[in-house]
Order: structure tokens, then sequence, then C-alpha cells
């Protein structure tokens, strides 16, 4: 199954300029840990919630002063949307990263998949798989 069918179609963006502040506001009322900053339609970083820790915070940055381009990952690491699950895990475990922002052929923000959302799919399957073996139990 493609990736494009198990991610998030919603993704929350921002822009290089926004403050850190606005993400941080962004982030809580969208109920997200990241935030993926584009340029027109492209991901060109990824501010989760640790970078506001780690970097605004544990550096003494001000808040209100600060901008994704300051504290974003960029150049994050995208999987294409006709990836496979495997492909996207395995996407993860070589960046070292929990989020992936999907793109299209035109490197066009189309979704995100967060180690979350696979591990969640996994739960799912491994409960539907038990569920056919316990169809197929003879009864003694």
């Amino acid at each position: 199954m493609p990736i494009e069918n198990l991610a998030r179609s919603d993704v929350v963006t921002a822009q290089e300029d926004d403050s850190v502040e606005e993400l941080a506001t962004h982030m809580e009322e969208s109920h997200v840990g990241s935030i993926v900053v584009t340029d027109g339609d492209e991901p060109i970083g990824i501010v989760t919630d640790r970078d506001l820790a780690t970097r605004v915070l544990g550096n003494g940055m001000d808040p209100s002063e600060a901008t994704a381009r300051d504290v974003m990952s960029d150049d994050p690491a995208t999987v294409d949307h006709d990836a496979g699950f495997y492909q996207a895990t395995e996407m993860m475990s070589e960046h070292g990263v929990r989020r992936l922002p999907v793109c299209n052929d035109s490197n066009e923000l189309v979704g995100i998949i967060t180690y979350d959302d696979l591990s969640e799919l996994l739960a799912d399957e491994h409960m539907h798989l038990a569920d056919v073996i316990q169809a197929q139990r003879p009864e003694y």
C-alpha cells in the first residue's frame, strides 16, 4: 500500500520567517508535535516540539524574535508518495527521525507520516491477524 494512503494530508505548515512563538502556538492549537516549513509547496525544513525546547529554550533564544529559519532542521528527509510502508520505516531509521513529509513527483508536500502512525498501523494489523487466527482455531 502506498504511504500516501497511510499519511495524514492535513499537514501543519509554516514559513521560514514565522516566529518560534507563532510555531509553538500553532502546534498547540493543531495538537501536533511538528511543523513542516515550506517554500511554496516544497518542504525545506521541519520544526519539532523538541527543537523548540532544545534549540530555543536550551540556548536562551527569545521566542518572539527567533524564527523557524533559526531552529528548523533544514533539508528534511522526505518519502515519495508511492513508497511503501517498509521504505518509510527504513528512511526513519536511516535518518534518525520520527516524522517524514510525504512528497509527490514534483517534490510538493502532500502529507506527513509519523512513527506513531506506523506503529498504530502495525498494531491494527496484529489485531486483525489475531482475529483471523482465533476464528480458525478448532473448539475443544
